[in-house]
């Protein structure tokens, strides 16, 4: 069972990344579930998604504690603590960020990717809605599943711009730095 989890802000379209993730997933013939846990409902209000995936049917019914995958969709949520004390060696994490890689050196033992998201979507007039970039690079990152399901959930989903955002998953896709801090850059 694959189990992500999502840190963001209210209005960059977290829990719609959640859905869309999870739609996408449910297309290439795997399970999802997904929720989410939020404070107050106003922009920038820290939200929190959750998306377990599994080939077969999931029966549990908990929080996820111990993801395999984390996507900070606000890289000011990263507790760089939380993340070696919650997560396996090895596991997958995408950060929206225009830093350079060596800024997370401290994240040895870890998989990263980064992208510069609210550059991509500034360009494609997508104001500070950054998930369907994000998505974009999660697809690149760990290659779940073909693209192609990610662009048919978003079809399904996004009322508005959809060629805008289909071409934000490009983007993100194409603009990924993957970093493997078991050995170095790649």
């Amino acid at each position: 069972m694959n189990e992500i989890k999502f840190y963001g802000r209210g209005g960059q379209g977290v829990v719609m990344a959640s859905q869309m993730l999870g739609l996408a997933f449910f297309k290439a013939g795997m399970y999802p579930q997904c929720y989410s846990l939020f404070g107050g409902e106003r922009r920038g209000a820290p939200v929190v998604s959750f998306l377990r995936v599994d080939k077969d049917k999931i029966l549990l019914k908990c929080d996820i504690k111990h993801p395999n995958e984390m996507i900070y969709i606000d890289e000011g949520l990263m507790e760089h603590e939380e993340v070696r004390t919650s997560m396996p060696p090895s596991g997958w994490i995408l950060v929206n960020t225009n830093r350079p890689w060596e800024t997370f050196k401290d994240l040895s033992g870890f998989n990263l990717g980064l992208i510069d998201a609210p550059a991509i979507a500034e360009e494609l007039g997508l104001g500070h809605v950054v998930n369907t970039t994000i998505l974009g690079a999660y697809c690149r990152l760990t290659g779940h599943f073909s693209m192609d399901y990610l662009f048919d959930a978003i079809e399904e989903v996004v009322p508005a711009k959809k060629e805008a955002n289909l071409e934000a998953v490009r983007r993100g896709y194409a603009e990924l730095n993957i970093v493997n801090l078991c050995e170095g850059s790649r």
